[in-house]
């Protein structure tokens, strides 16, 4: 760089030297990088499908490991206990396999409902290892005293209108009224039905029921409920399933008595009955039914009320 001063005038004058010089190993880093790169990003694929597949697998496998039923020793264990209580209004340990060998079978999770708190809640709601047993009973004092001291417990109360005096009225009221409120597939939450429950809880009429057993409410004098509305009940919520296995199991306890008998005859139907047994339970299978199809019997052959 030279200066050169004259006056005021200052020229300064810029000699660049540029150094054009071939690298040679540039080239070869550039390739370096970008195998490096390439070799990343796999990795981070890999990775991600790899971490994807073992979180799916692990949660599969939780789910299964969950919806395992109990072992057969635990199931035997408790349905003895529980038939060799010291009670003598608890059911018969014959009809307790009855119902436990039909929850072992019942696809996970399995969905319970039962009418009725009695000797044997606990039970049921242990042999239903991680499905949803749901109690609903006429006494909201003693519901809510059960879900207070057993938290595992989901119970509900509901009233009912029926009284036992009132069977056969009640029956040919639904005879007549099958075309309409009385329907064999209908959301009961809407019904006005007499002898339909329809204050349950709104989520409980979503459900596809597995399993329904009735036994309850409590009451075996002539003003006392029977079980009439219940048995309807169940009937309608086993005919109205939308989804799941479209069978449902339901069965009825004390059904040697008029108002059990009577009430599973004309809306669970003698053609769906599998199995009657001396110690007083009956166990029907009952199909769902499309809406669609028209019917509005509940039973090919109507019984003959008396």
């Amino acid at each position: 760089m030279k200066t050169n001063n004259n006056g005021n005038t200052k020229l300064i004058l810029l000699h660049p030297f540029i150094q054009k010089q071939g690298n040679p190993n540039r080239l070869w880093l550039i390739v370096f990088m970008s195998v490096f790169a390439l070799a990343s990003l796999l990795t981070l694929v890999y990775t991600r499908e790899s971490f994807h597949t073992t979180t799916t697998t692990h949660i599969t496998a939780t789910i299964n490991h969950q919806h395992q039923s109990l072992p057969k020793s635990v199931v035997k264990a408790l349905v003895h206990y529980a038939a060799n209580a010291n009670s003598t209004d608890h059911m018969s340990q014959t009809d307790m396999k009855q119902i436990s060998d039909v929850l072992k079978q019942c696809t996970s999770p399995c969905n319970f409902l039962v009418f009725g708190l009695t000797r044997e809640t606990l039970l049921w709601n242990a042999l239903n290892h991680h499905g949803r047993t749901v109690f609903i009973d006429e006494n909201r004092y003693y519901a809510a005293y059960m879900e207070e001291k057993y938290p595992e417990i989901e119970a509900y109360d509901v009233q009912y209108t029926t009284k036992i005096s009132e069977l056969n009225e009640l029956v040919t009221s639904v005879r007549e009224q099958a075309r309409n409120e009385c329907r064999p597939v209908q959301n009961l939450l809407f019904s006005d039905c007499k002898i339909g429950l329809n204050d349950l809880p709104n989520q409980l009429y979503e459900l596809d029921w597995d399993v329904i057993l009735v036994d309850g409410p409590r009451g075996y004098w002539p003003e006392g409920p029977g079980s009439i509305s219940a048995i309807f009940t169940a009937s309608v919520l086993a005919r109205s399933k939308k989804g799941g296995n479209p069978k449902t199991h339901v069965f009825v306890h004390n059904y040697n008595r008029e108002v059990e008998k009577v009430s599973s005859e004309e809306f669970l139907c003698k053609e769906n009955l599998v199995k009657s047994s001396k110690d007083l339970l009956a166990h029907f299978v009952v199909e769902s039914v499309t809406a669609e199809s028209g019917t509005n019997q509940f039973c090919h052959n109507h019984p003959t009320t008396s």
